[in-house]
C-alpha cells in the first residue's frame, strides 16, 4: 500500500529548504543581515539617447510650429465631459485655434494619440467672458479655416 501524505523532505521545494541563497525565506532565521541591492547584483539602466534622427524631429517641428495659431473648425461630432461650466459640450462645427503640438517634446518625438492641443472660447449665459476649453484633437478631427 503506497502512501499519498508528503513529508517536507520530500517536497522539491519545502518551506525549510533554501531555494536561491538570495530568496527571503533564508534570511528568516540566519544570523547574518540580508545583503543590500548592489550585493545581490541588481542594475538599472535608463536609456538617454533615442535613434531618431534629429532631422526628421526638426522638419517634424518646423511643420507643426507653421500650424500653432491657425484657425480650425471641429467636422467629426466630439463630446467633452471635462468643462465643468458646460457639461457634455459637443464641439462638432465649434472653431478654435491650435495652440501646441504635443508630439514632439523637449526635441524628442512622443507618442500623443491627440497631438493638436485646440482652444475653444465658448460664450456662456450669465458671464461677461467666454469660457476657455482645451481639447486634444487629431488632425482628421479638423479642418483649417482661411
Amino acid at each position: 500500500m503506497t502512501s499519498c501524505a508528503t513529508t517536507p523532505s520530500t517536497l522539491p521545494f519545502s518551506p525549510l529548504r533554501c531555494v536561491s541563497p538570495f530568496h527571503p525565506t533564508c534570511f528568516l532565521n540566519s544570523p547574518f543581515p540580508r545583503p543590500s541591492i548592489s550585493q545581490r547584483g541588481f542594475s538599472c539602466h535608463v536609456a538617454v539617447s533615442s535613434d531618431i534622427s534629429s532631422s526628421v524631429t526638426s522638419e517634424e517641428e518646423a511643420e507643426a510650429a507653421a500650424k500653432i495659431g491657425k484657425k480650425v473648425r471641429v467636422t467629426v461630432p466630439l463630446k467633452v465631459y471635462h468643462v465643468m461650466k458646460i457639461p457634455d459640450l459637443d464641439l462638432c462645427g465649434l472653431e478654435g485655434a491650435i495652440k501646441q503640438y504635443v508630439a514632439i517634446w523637449k526635441g524628442k518625438r512622443i507618442t500623443a494619440n491627440l497631438p493638436f492641443k485646440v482652444e475653444f472660447l465658448i460664450p456662456v449665459e450669465g458671464q461677461d467672458k467666454p469660457v476657455k476649453v482645451l481639447a486634444h484633437l487629431r488632425e482628421d478631427e479638423f479642418e483649417y479655416v482661411d
